[in-house]
């Protein structure tokens, strides 16, 4: 075969293995285009920017997560932003995204607008075809990596300059360079996502439990403890910069986590029992069971003996929504971007396990993308 030939054949190959990334591409795309025609074109728009912080205004607009994001990229000096944080140390934890905005824009604030379209557009992107190739080496059909590269909570993240993209783009990354054996490049893309959203962290607690119980090498355990050593150093220096620690259960008005499981999702019928219902009636079958349904099989595969990345990683992160504060339950966009984890979790278990059922049912979610419209 000529050469012509052998470009067509590999040409094939890629479209055949990477077409879901394309397809994803498409769509944040297009929704960015539509976030921006509804925002009179203007880019800074997309972080939904709220009069309380950017005016100082007592009785202004919230906004919305991604205004902090912006603030920071334009003033990364701590002393210069913390007016702007509705909880200075809370936000200024998430460092990651709006340092590199601001540093591909060169530190122009106008260009920084655009910075951030571009970082999560290019992540989204990157991350679902990262994932293509993780399915592909376990020889499942890419067309899974939607249930991914489509969540309602990525896709909405991409079009209001919210930290989940990079964040969970990079958690794949470090999946993918672990299944290689790269445990340094992983260690390295595991501490920036730490550094990007502290929701994470359960994927990081998750390859410490997995190297402990498979008794791995003291290298490999330190190398896989770095990114958490880093992160318990960064939490040192916001105490001392703002006189608290970053982790938290939200921003202002953040009720804490819960105690009784699923108490946060329940504490909705306080505003009255329709309310409630309809709660149950979009997020039952859609976060609530399949959660639920990640507890109790991996709960199983750790009393069958297995004590992989996989299966803890599966139990922390289903057992993170288990617990979430009534704050974030009561919004949905914050539910779905919250249950991100728990979305890459079931994928790549159930991709693991051969598991088709949960696969062709977790397809189903695409279909939470009616909330981002909304």
């Amino acid at each position: 075969m000529g050469s012509d030939g052998g470009i067509v054949v590999g040409f094939k190959e890629k479209i055949k293995i990477f077409w879901p990334a394309v397809l994803v591409l498409l769509v944040v795309i297009g929704y960015v285009l539509y976030r921006l025609s509804i925002k009179g074109w203007h880019p800074v728009e997309l972080a939904e920017i709220g009069t309380r912080y950017r005016d100082g205004e007592i009785n202004g607009s919230e906004g919305y997560d991604g205004q902090f994001a912006y603030y920071i990229a334009i003033h990364p000096k701590p002393d210069e932003v913390s007016s702007q944080l509705d909880v200075p140390a809370y936000r200024y934890q998430r460092i990651l995204y709006p340092l590199f905005a601001r540093t591909i824009s060169f530190g122009q604030v106008d260009w920084i607008p655009w910075s951030l379209i571009f970082i999560n557009i290019l992540s989204q992107v990157g991350g679902t075809a990262l994932l293509c190739k993780l399915l592909t080496s376990m020889q499942i059909p890419v067309r899974y990596s939607l249930i991914y590269g489509l969540w309602a909570g990525l896709i909405v993240s991409v079009g209001t300059d919210l930290y989940e993209p990079l964040a969970y783009g990079l958690v794949v990354a470090a999946m993918v360079a672990r299944s290689r054996e790269k445990d340094w490049i992983s260690s390295i893309f595991l501490a920036c996502s730490l550094l990007t959203k502290e929701t994470v962290l359960p994927f990081w607690l998750a390859l410490v439990l997995a190297d402990l119980f498979q008794q791995k090498g003291l290298k490999e355990i330190l190398i896989t403890l770095l990114p958490g050593i880093l992160y318990g150093f960064w939490q040192g220096w916001l105490y001392l910069q703002f006189g608290a620690f970053g982790l938290g259960s939200g921003g202002a008005m953040a009720t804490p986590f819960e105690w009784i499981p699923y108490g946060g999702f329940f504490r909705i019928g306080s505003a009255g029992i329709e309310v409630l219902v309809l709660f149950i009636l979009i997020f039952g079958p859609t976060i609530l069971l399949p959660n639920f349904w990640g507890t109790i099989t991996s709960l199983r595969m750790l009393l069958r003996g297995f004590r992989d990345f996989e299966t803890w990683s599966l139990l922390l992160n289903t057992l993170f929504i288990t617990f979430l504060p009534f704050s974030t339950f009561r919004e949905p966009l914050g539910l779905v971007r919250v249950s991100t984890g728990m979305v890459l979790m079931q994928l790549v278990f159930a991709a693991k396990q051969d598991l088709r059922r949960p696969l062709n049912l977790a397809m189903f979610w695409i279909a939470l993308l009616v909330l981002v419209i909304s």
